[in-house]
This record gives C-alpha cells, sequence and structure tokens, in this order.
C-alpha cells in the first residue's frame, strides 16, 4: 500500500529522510544480516562463496560486474538485489527520471519545486519499477543508453542548448535505482567508453553538451569470460571503475542442483474433462537423476568446459520429464502421470542444442549423453538403495518353470498399472519406497512404477539383469530379464 504524503510538505512533516540508492541497499542489507535472514533469496548454492562477497562490494557502494559462464544466475542475481531496495520511495509526481523530492536533479524539476514549494505534488513509486535491464547487443547505441537530441523538442521552438531537448536513454531512466546490464563485453568499445562518467563522475554527456546531472543509481554487469577472446571484451579503463568484479560458479554440491531445478522447473499442467488440474510428476529420485548428470556433463573431456553446462539444462530436463509423463497419461488413460527413468532416454536429444562438444566428439553427442546418463543413474541406484536387500526383484526374474515368462516390459506408452500387474507383489518394495522419500501411506501407483524402473534398470546397469530395446523412437518398448 502506498505511503499517504501527496505533497512535499506533507513529505516533510512525515519525517520521511532522503537516502542514496546505495545508502538505501547498504541499509536494508545490514538489517538483514543483523536478523539473521538470507540477504538475497532465491539464489541456491552461493550463500558460502558468491554471496559474501557481494555483500560485501553492496556495503561499501561498489558497483559491480559478476563474471561467469552462462547459465550460473547471474542474471537472477542481478534482479534479486531489487529486493533491497525501500518498498516504496517517493518521486515528483510527472518527473521523466523519478527524482526524489528532495533531490530534484533536472532543470525542469527544479523549477517546479521554487514555483510550488510545499504543494509540490509528490507520488511513489515502487521498488519493482526501480530495476532497468538492457542486454548489451553490437548495435547498442549511446542513445539507447545515454540519450540524445529530441528533435521534436526542437520543433517546439526550443534551442539546441537547452537541456529539456534531450531525449534520455536507458541510463538516466535507472536515476533512483539499479541498471543491469547483461552481456557486457557485447557492447562496441567505443559504447563503453561512454560509460566511464556515468561509473566515476556520475554525469553525462550528450551531443557535446556537459549536462551536470548527478545520477543516483547501482549499476550491476554482467559477463562471460569465454567472450573476452570469441566476442568482445570489457575494455581495461570501464573494468577500472566497477568497484568489484565477481566470480560466479555451478552449484558445487548434487543437493543443491536438485535444489535449484525443483524451485525452477514448471512442471506441465493440464486440465482434465472434469476440470481437475493434472501435473506431470517428477520423482525426486528422477531429479537427482538429472542433477547427477549435470555434474558428468560438467566434468566430462567432450563437452567444452569453456562454454559451460547451463543450470538451464537441468531445469528443462526436469521440465521435459514432466511434459512424457503428462503425455504418457493423455496416451494411455494412465491416471497417475509420474515420470520414470526411461523417460530420460526420450527427452535428452532434445537438449543436446543447450550442450557444446569438443571437436572431434561431431556425431557422437546422444552416445556421449547416454553414456553420462548410465553412470547417474547407477551413482543414484547405489546411494539410495545401498544395503537394501532386493532379492524380492531378483527373485521375480529366476523363475525355475522353463514356461515361465520372466520378463518385465516397460515404456513410454506402458501405464503404472500394467508395470505393476507384472510384478504382482514384490517383497521389498516398502523399503525401496522408502529409501526414495515416498511415504507409503500416500503412495501412488505411478510411484511405485518408477521406483520398480530405477530399480530394473540398476539391477541391469549392475550386471545383474539383462536389457533389451525393441523398436525405436516413441513407441520404443524396454524388455528386462527374460
Amino acid at each position: 500500500m502506498k505511503p499517504a504524503p501527496t505533497t512535499l510538505g506533507a513529505l516533510r512533516a512525515s519525517g520521511h529522510t532522503f537516502r542514496s540508492v546505495k545508502a538505501e541497499i547498504a541499509g536494508n542489507l545490514l538489517r538483514r544480516l543483523r536478523a539473521g535472514d538470507r540477504s538475497l533469496p532465491g539464489l541456491v548454492g552461493l550463500d558460502d562463496t558468491v554471496l559474501p562477497e557481494v555483500e560485501r562490494a553492496l556495503l561499501a557502494g561498489h558497483d559491480v560486474v559478476l563474471l561467469g559462464e552462462r547459465g550460473q544466475g547471474k542474471t537472477r542475481l542481478m534482479r534479486t538485489l531489487a529486493s533491497l531496495l525501500d518498498e516504496w520511495t517517493p518521486v515528483i509526481a510527472g518527473s521523466e527520471l523519478h527524482e526524489h523530492p528532495f533531490d530534484p536533479v533536472t532543470i525542469g524539476s527544479r523549477r517546479l519545486v521554487e514555483e510550488l514549494g510545499d504543494d509540490l505534488p509528490v507520488d511513489w513509486l515502487h521498488r519493482d519499477e526501480r530495476y532497468t535491464e538492457k542486454l548489451a547487443t553490437p548495435d547498442t547505441s549511446i542513445g539507447d543508453l545515454i540519450g540524445d537530441i529530441d528533435p521534436t523538442r526542437l520543433a517546439e521552438g526550443r534551442s539546441l542548448g537547452d537541456p529539456e531537448t534531450v531525449h534520455y536513454g536507458l541510463l538516466p531512466r535507472a536515476h533512483r535505482g539499479i541498471f543491469g546490464l547483461n552481456e557486457l563485453p557485447d557492447l562496441a568499445e567505443r559504447i563503453q567508453v561512454g560509460l566511464f562518467n556515468v561509473l566515476e563522475e556520475r554525469d553525462i554527456q550528450i551531443r557535446g553538451y556537459a549536462l551536470r546531472l548527478p545520477l543516483d543509481l547501482l549499476v550491476v554487469a554482467s559477463a562471460n569470460p569465454e567472450d573476452y577472446t570469441n566476442r568482445g571484451r570489457i575494455i581495461t579503463p570501464l573494468k577500472d571503475r566497477f568497484g568489484a568484479e565477481i566470480r560466479t560458479h555451478y552449484p558445487l554440491e548434487v543437493a543443491d542442483e536438485v535444489a535449484l531445478i525443483r524451485q525452477e522447473a514448471e512442471l506441465a499442467r493440464a486440465v482434465d474433462e472434469d476440470g481437475a488440474e493434472v501435473v506431470g510428476q517428477v520423482p525426486e529420485h528422477l531429479l537427482e537423476v538429472v542433477a547427477r548428470l549435470v555434474e558428468q556433463l560438467r566434468g566430462s573431456t567432450a563437452v567444452d568446459q569453456a562454454s559451460g553446462v547451463s543450470a538451464r539444462y537441468g531445469v528443462a530436463a526436469a521440465e521435459a520429464l514432466s511434459g512424457a509423463a503428462l503425455r504418457r497419461a493423455a496416451i494411455t488413460g494412465d491416471p497417475f502421470p509420474v515420470a520414470r527413468i526411461g523417460d530420460l532416454s526420450g527427452v535428452l536429444p532434445a537438449l543436446r542444442g543447450k550442450l557444446e562438444f569438443e571437436m572431434g566428439e561431431e556425431g557422437r553427442e546422444d552416445e556421449v549423453v547416454e553414456h553420462l546418463l548410465r553412470m547417474a543413474t547407477v551413482t543414484v541406484y547405489r546411494d539410495r538403495l545401498a544395503g537394501l536387500d532386493l532379492s524380492g526383484f531378483t527373485d521375480r526374474f529366476a523363475s525355475a518353470e522353463e514356461d515361465a515368462d520372466v520378463s518385465i516390459e516397460t515404456g513410454a506408452l506402458v501405464t503404472s498399472g500394467q508395470l505393476l500387474d507384472q510384478f504382482d507383489q514384490v517383497p521389498g518394495l516398502a523399503q525401496v519406497l522408502n529409501a526414495l522419500g515416498v511415504s507409503e501411506d500416500t503412495v501412488s501407483p505411478g510411484q511405485a512404477a518408477a521406483a520398480i524402473e530405477l530399480v530394473c534398470e540398476g539391477l541391469y546397469l549392475t550386471r545383474r539383469l539383462s536389457k533389451a530395446v525393441i523398436d525405436s523412437g516413441p513407441r520404443a518398448r524396454t524388455i528386462y530379464g527374460g
């Protein structure tokens, strides 16, 4: 809810005090730290590494450049900084640059303050409107960032020397807020020079006119180390004007990668014939397999590590698994849309574009990912189910009768009910479900089928069970045993 004062006089009477943007951010950050709250909630796996560096930079009042490979949360971090601003801040009503009533910076606003005094209209700006973001591109101009002469104002009869003929760019319009500049090296070097005064003297120059415009803002930029050689570079004088250069990184622990995927993934949803929402579920152990796969990819010599393996890869894989479960439910009528380990082989080829492979790996991309997927799966299988008695499963495939069908068939279009019917009752399934974090009281057939398929795949990968894949594509079937 907006604060009450609507005039300059009422604002003064309320006891409001003016703080610069950086002082505002520092004060709110200190308040969170003293209360034991997270300084920047929603950032996973950075608490003990990146965030302390960011906190120190913000408390020092420094502009920041974030340096890291793609998909390391640089943009998310930039946007989260806006939460450290005051929820509402007063501005001069109608001000093009959202000027504070106690600190007008343009000639027009100063004139208004002199003319209207305490009757100056005051409006309130929410912190969500105080964050401005620009993706740097080679065609970005000085006019885009700083501003240019507005010909329509000249046509109104004003002279070229009149500061009010200026059409302000994104940076001045970010006054009293945070300006985020993504992919800074993509900005042409001659345009980077135009940022010198903004970062150091806090004023701007347009078409040879030196406008003393003391901008009040925090500038945060991002860059990929690879960009310094492949696409462009941050010129040294500009780097020198940033107070802090902070290296970001991918999650260091698998648990953090799982938490990140869970936080960011938007699972597939649909509405059934009765109007109820149906969600394609992705079990916890499957999220862990995806996280382990991402870890394997980041350590593989077949993958270009300079390019990196974005966190978006794991997020997209989880979302695709959710879509696979929902698709199976729609086609087969399975009322329990839960993703299974076999669904991964079908969704990963569609994510190939998110990976950059080393020279010499052409034609082997799917093979590399499949191999790493097997390694990720067997790691989760051993971590989760180590020490459990799985003889109830292995005995199912060790029938002494020659005419007995000891095989199990599964696939993208095999329902959870069809898979469970092939097992009847399996001793030890309750222990498996418990080890996978599924409560026996709330377990669904879809979750049970997902657990069984993980056990079968794990037994195959540990050479305790045979496996054959029949057909290919969306109707592929997998036969375990037999």
